[in-house]
């Protein structure tokens, strides 16, 4: 009796869906590429990550290459740099979260502010063109500009009376030199998609709060803040899920032998043991592990904003 009223459901839900198709046909033609897109450059590549449990030989092959477990998580768990390794790369990740989230925040307020169109305009483009600074040159910009012996920021130093600084070499100021220079160049590009939430901004709540006399700060942190919180939540969740996934080319070219015990993190170690050492199983398996850590942490982060906010990524 349950399967013959569950067969007309069936057939309900496939005429629906043939009918869909055939209504909507170019909207399900052009979803084809971008779903091709993700399953060639996104799902069949997670095969290679196999390797990480094999003693990877090129001559073999991925799927020839003998299987050895967990022998290479093993191997870096126990390796003598796995604490400098984890404290640096939190430290660094904590840091520039700390520094970099909140100031798109910030900027999209402030530009929200300001009545002249012209200027709102002027300074929205002046703060995202860093974005499009490439890393290698923002790097070597920062080498001439903070040079010990011929950099404008020590000349001026120099001028005024003051002993010049290695800003690039010494090891307490790296992690400053790499934070505040990735909150020059970002804070622009992150402030475009609170800009855009600060439109969905009910004009009504404005109005009677400018009649009850509230003043500038006071709408910004009762109309407008509460508005894009849905948006900063969901940005920080997706925060929390990069961690552990520092880029190491920016690192990397800010190191040098003098800053390497505050500037070595997972990702520069990867790099080093995996492609200039060829130690390609080894390189996977501290990736996938990164990886493994940072889906935990975007799915904690995601329960905890669902239970204490409301809001979550899915």
């Amino acid at each position: 009796m349950c399967m013959n009223q569950s067969l007309p459901k069936r057939k309900r839900s496939r005429d629906t869906y043939r009918y869909d198709i055939k209504t909507h046909w170019q909207l399900y033609l052009m979803l084809l590429l971008p779903v091709a897109y993700i399953i060639i450059f996104a799902y069949l590549p997670m095969g290679g990550a196999s390797i990480a449990f094999k003693d990877f030989q090129i001559r073999k092959g991925i799927w020839d290459s003998p299987w050895v477990g967990f022998k290479h998580f093993r191997n870096f768990l126990t390796t003598p740099n796995f604490a400098l390794l984890l404290r640096n790369t939190l430290i660094l990740s904590g840091y520039s979260l700390l520094a970099t989230f909140p100031m798109p925040i910030v900027l999209a307020l402030a530009i929200n502010e300001v009545r002249s169109p012209r200027y709102r305009k002027t300074v929205q483009m002046v703060t995202y063109l860093p974005y499009f600074i490439s890393t290698v040159v923002l790097v070597g910009m920062m080498m001439n500009f903070f040079s010990l012996r011929a950099g404008f920021v020590n000349t001026v130093i120099e001028r005024l009376g003051g002993i010049p600084i290695n800003f690039m070499g010494e090891p307490k100021l790296f992690r400053h030199m790499y934070v505040w220079s990735a909150v020059w160049q970002s804070t622009g590009y992150g402030a475009v998609i609170y800009i855009a939430a600060l439109g969905g901004v009910d004009q009504s709540n404005v109005e009677a709060a400018l009649i009850d006399g509230a003043g500038r700060f006071r709408r910004v942190w009762h109309i407008d803040l509460p508005t894009i919180m849905p948006t900063i939540i969901i940005q920080l969740i997706l925060a929390m899920g990069g961690i552990m996934s520092i880029g190491f080319e920016k690192v990397y070219l800010m190191q040098n032998p003098i800053n390497l015990d505050v500037s070595e993190i997972i990702s520069t170690f990867v790099y080093k043991r995996g492609l200039t050492q060829f130690q390609y199983s080894y390189a996977a398996a501290v990736g996938l592990l990164n990886s493994v850590v940072n889906l935990v942490l975007i799915v904690l982060a995601n329960q905890f904003a669902a239970r204490v906010g409301n809001t979550s990524l899915f």
